[in-house]
């Protein structure tokens, strides 16, 4: 029975196309699902061959741990040349974006309190 070994939702096209070079490489046998069209099912990637199943998954673990530290060290080596992207320079950038996701927040912490304060009185 097949194994599902990635969900593909929130998953960037580099990162699939990494993870099923690196299945076709050492030759496990997988499909894969596409999302659906209305979003409802993101999509997987499925280990075809239970026997399989152990391997692919000690792949994954091996190319996620040198995936975090490649990302880890892109974002240290930004940090230091000052490229990084931090709150100011979102601020700066998009500050329409900035302040209204202010506001949304402000609107839902409010609804979120409204029953509170409705009760109290």
């Amino acid at each position: 029975m097949s194994k599902l070994l990635m969900n593909l939702r929130h998953v960037p096209e580099d990162e699939s196309d990494d993870v099923r070079g690196l299945l076709d490489a050492h030759r496990i046998e997988y499909y894969e699902t596409r999302p659906s069209r209305w979003g409802i099912s993101s999509g997987g990637i499925w280990i075809s061959d239970d026997a399989d199943l152990a391997e692919a998954k000690r792949l994954m673990a091996e190319y996620q741990a040198r995936r975090q530290s490649q990302a880890r060290a892109e974002y240290e080596a930004a940090r230091r040349d000052g490229t990084a992207e931090t709150f100011w320079t979102i601020l700066r950038n998009e500050p329409a974006r900035v302040l209204l996701t202010g506001v949304a927040i402000l609107l839902l912490l409010g609804l979120v309190a409204l029953p509170v304060i409705l009760l109290s009185r």
